[in-house]
């Protein structure tokens, strides 16, 4: 069984990642060996155990450990587990705990952008995508909807952070993913070019007259498509777009002219899976 600390005070050392790290402090870009990132509730943990995620310590409600609980601090018995009722919690953080279960986590080594696409047949591409709900929830349409991996742009909010990972429900454990490049001027021209080394078509999502339909069979035709999508406000930009080998629309009615980028992920996902 994982070593029980009862808390009365958040102002520890040991409990700075739930308390007191931003989300660039638990990254830790300058020794990711040293990276950290939190993760909310029994499933989404349970998840990222199965992908052989390392953790490090737990804090949750009292009545969480013999509960919900008690599967997953199974698992750890090495891990330190800070708890204390939900009143006391709520008064020490200011909030209620997310299903009142975090847990602290080593993070994983980051992947090869070559090894991780090398067998894949359909990948998302993300642009400039900051929302952390939208990573989240891209992610867990990738995984739902048949994409081998997810790329993202060194401008994407990180899919470890802890909202984005909440919203996934851990498909972020699930699918492969890797950033293509550390910079911003590692994309978009590198970026399509290893794309297309690699034998990917490319597929802008974009509001575009010289675009074809979603549906249009040369698509679904492609042995290897790498569907690209946009940030929030703006969509890809235009150098991205010109670098493409196709604009893909998704036809739409009553006046509507976009979607927002999760969802219209998940029908691209849907409609340009492999078959």
């Amino acid at each position: 069984m994982p070593h029980i600390i009862e808390i009365t005070d958040l102002s520890a050392p040991e409990l700075a990642p739930y308390t007191r790290l931003t989300e660039a402090q638990l990254r830790n870009k300058l020794e990711p060996e040293k990276g950290i990132f939190i993760a909310e509730s029994p499933k989404v943990i349970g998840t990222a155990l199965d992908a052989g995620c390392e953790p490090l310590s737990f804090l949750m409600e009292r009545r969480q450990i013999d509960g919900p609980a008690a599967g997953v601090l199974a698992r750890c018995p090495d891990a330190a587990v800070y708890t204390a009722d939900r009143s006391v919690l709520q008064a020490l953080t200011g909030y209620a705990l997310t299903r009142g279960v975090l847990c602290a986590m080593r993070r994983p080594q980051p992947r090869s952008f070559e090894a991780l696409c090398r067998d894949a047949r359909r990948v998302a591409v993300l642009e400039g995508i900051v929302d952390s709900t939208n990573i989240g929830a891209i992610f867990r349409g990738a995984a739902a909807l048949g994409m081998d991996a997810v790329l993202l742009s060194p401008s994407c909010c990180d899919p470890l952070c802890r909202r984005a990972v909440r919203v996934s429900m851990g498909t972020v454990f699930q699918v492969p993913w890797a950033t293509l490049g550390d910079s911003p001027a590692d994309w978009p021209e590198a970026g399509m070019a290893r794309l297309h080394a690699l034998g990917f078509k490319t597929a802008a999502m974009a509001l575009d007259s010289r675009a074809v339909s979603i549906d249009d069979p040369a698509l679904r035709a492609e042995p290897r498509l790498a569907i690209v999508l946009g940030t929030e406000g703006d969509g890809l930009a235009r150098t991205t777009i010109a670098h493409c080998d196709y604009t893909v629309m998704i036809p739409m009615q009553h006046g509507v002219d976009s979607l927002n980028v999760a969802a219209a992920g998940a029908v691209a996902f849907w409609e340009l899976r492999a078959r």
